[in-house]
């Protein structure tokens, strides 16, 4: 089960799977169904279930009915708690080493 308390983290450990990571990187391309998805990876249909299941609990994807289908689609806003918490940390990176360089400088 995902921490939802931790979106960042809950995305973190979704990606953390190739397979997951994978199919993610299907659906950006294009929305598809279960069974397309399914072709898309070396997994079973039950396998792309619960892995499409752990993304969509992570915020990553969204999933439509469609008559007795489910499509699932990248949703983007997932991807933004991730890119801010990465800008976060490049942030620190870059203050850190400008603080570096001006000590340098005035030594």
């Amino acid at each position: 089960m995902l921490d939802t308390q931790d979106p960042c983290g809950a995305v973190l450990i979704a990606l953390a799977d190739p397979t997951r990571r994978r199919i993610f990187e299907v659906l950006v391309h294009k929305p598809r169904s279960v069974a397309a998805v399914a072709q898309t990876v070396p997994v079973s249909r039950p396998a792309v279930s619960q892995h499409l299941r752990q993304l969509s609990d992570a915020g990553l994807v969204t999933v439509t009915k469609e008559g007795t289908r489910n499509i699932y689609a990248a949703r983007r806003e997932g991807v933004e708690v991730l890119r801010r918490y990465l800008d976060g940390l490049w942030s620190d990176v870059l203050t850190a080493f400008a603080e570096h360089v001006e000590l340098k400088e005035q030594k």
